[in-house]
């Protein structure tokens, strides 16, 4: 067991002190009958009386009951949320027409595991700020930093690929120089907070142009991961129309017009990119298949530079045990209460002595 109190130890054995000599005091005089409003018609217990030791018995338990809580009691080993409050993240989603191939789980999008794995990490990193940045043809900063989960939860289900008809090809950096003037600034404004970057996508480049580096300042990075989504194999991808709808009431899919065989398209995962994004970074890369568990996923992207303080938002991984001893106090002092009230009913109604009583009659006649 562990103790963290909420004062200095030297204030905790100060109060302790105090309150352990007044109720032995107190208890002492209940014990041999010398307690203040004692009504020697009570039994007597060893030349005491039984009812006020019993109750200063009782008090004596609330108030070291209220400072055993105060030590915060805890055992170690308990699950703890792995962030701090002073941590800036930044998503960057690719949003071309390939994160929509349909070889994530049962057929399903790769968005769709995107979408899971960003509100993952936003529930480990509670506490965080978060930012989303998307990248296709363009970059664009869709949410900016903001503690807000309830705003980036909706800004990561509103996420849709660019529209089929406007794509011209994308590079897996096309997000690079927005990503490195974002965390430039972040820097700048709260330099004592780490930066984390987490990259989602799954490394295919369709410009024609190979992918330019991303240039990024030494200690700019503090920790993150390269999240890769697909397979070998490769999924097929349905079309964004837009507003427009297919008059067959769906999505038709993209068509492969490259080889020159027709047919549906396959976007294929290239992890050797995703690889060559992660080093850039400095940062692990995790694949990432649907049901995969969220631990191994945080573990391998786990920023080693973070220095987090064990006092806070339960970081040690600590199993709080205080709230048992509130509680008995709460009991303890609920039984207080109503014993309170009950003598305060009983009090006989104030009666002014003869001398104050006999102004008071003079003036009403």
């Amino acid at each position: 067991m562990t103790l963290q109190p909420v004062l200095p130890w030297w204030l905790m054995a100060t109060l302790f002190a105090a309150a352990g000599l007044f109720l032995a005091w107190r208890l002492v005089l209940a014990f041999r009958g010398r307690g203040a409003g004692r009504d020697p018609g009570r039994d007597r217990y060893a030349g005491g009386d039984r009812r006020e030791f019993h109750d200063w018995l009782l008090r004596s338990g609330l108030v070291l009951l209220l400072l055993a809580a105060a030590l915060r009691p805890g055992i170690p080993g308990g699950g703890a949320q792995a962030a701090t409050a002073d941590v800036n993240v930044f998503f960057v989603v690719d949003t071309s027409s390939s994160i929509v191939a349909e070889d994530y789980g049962n057929h399903s999008p790769r968005l769709d595991g995107v979408r899971q794995d960003i509100m993952a990490i936003a529930g480990e990193l509670a506490g965080a700020r978060f930012s989303l940045l998307t990248f296709d043809s363009n970059a664009v900063v869709r949410m900016p930093l903001t503690t807000d989960t309830s705003a980036l939860d909706t800004a990561a289900a509103v996420l849709q690929p660019q529209v089929t008809a406007f794509s011209k090809g994308s590079s897996i950096t096309a997000a690079g120089k927005l990503l490195v003037e974002r965390l430039r600034s972040a820097r700048d404004s709260h330099p004592e907070r780490p930066r984390l970057v987490y990259y989602l996508g799954d490394g295919e480049q369709t410009s024609a142009t190979a992918p330019e580096a991303i240039k990024v300042d030494a200690g700019l990075v503090n920790g993150g991961a390269v999240l890769g989504y697909g397979t070998p194999e490769g999924g097929r991808m349905k079309e964004n129309t837009g507003p427009r709808s297919a008059a067959d009431g769906g999505p038709a899919y993209i068509q492969d017009r490259t080889s020159g065989k027709g047919g549906d398209a396959l976007s294929v995962i290239d992890e050797g990119r995703l690889q060559w994004i992660a080093r850039q970074l400095g940062v692990p890369y995790v694949h990432r298949s649907a049901g995969a568990p969220v631990a191994p996923m945080m573990q391998a992207a786990d920023p080693g530079a973070l220095e987090r303080d064990p006092g806070q938002l339960g970081l040690d991984g600590r199993t709080e045990l205080y709230w048992i001893f509130a509680l008995g106090a709460f009991l303890l002092g609920l039984r207080e209460s109503v014993l309170l009230l009950r003598h305060w009913r009983r009090l006989p109604p104030a009666r002014l002595s003869p001398d104050a009583a006999r102004p008071l009659a003079e003036a009403r006649k």
